[in-house]
């Protein structure tokens, strides 16, 4: 609801997992929203009108991965590491959050025993992986 809105409001186009394509994974349920909210709420914060952000989940031997794709501006290799600490952002002066949304979920996920990654290059939108055991 809340992220249809924004979407619809930035310009930028969701597309997501169908119902057929659910995983079952070990973790808490509020703490997984949790994380997913703010991987795409960030994504929708960072791409450009007329976007698109993909969700994606599969099976990746013993893992449940879900993927947030954007079409950002991409993170330098140099700041991928920096930006799950705590107050960190790529660049502090675009409008956005406090620096701890990062590093809040990927805490939550290893916590859960998962673990919350990022692949980007710049210019090319970033990939941000949260994967919990599967079930």
């Amino acid at each position: 609801g809340l992220l249809g809105v924004r979407a619809e409001a930035a310009g930028v186009t969701v597309r997501r997992p169908g119902a057929t394509d659910m995983l079952d994974a070990t973790g808490d349920f509020g703490r997984s929203l949790q994380i997913l909210i703010n991987l795409i709420g960030n994504a929708l914060r960072y791409s450009p009108r007329g976007g698109e952000v993909m969700v994606t989940a599969e099976r990746e031997g013993d893992w449940a991965l879900v993927r947030v794709v954007d079409q950002g501006k991409g993170i330098a290799p140099e700041d991928q590491a920096r930006i799950f600490e705590k107050f960190e952002r790529v660049d502090p002066t675009e409008p956005g959050g406090n620096g701890l949304g990062l590093y809040i979920a990927r805490r939550l996920a290893r916590a859960m025993g998962g673990d919350l990654s990022v692949e980007s290059v710049p210019g090319a939108g970033a990939t941000f992986t949260f994967r919990l055991r599967a079930r």
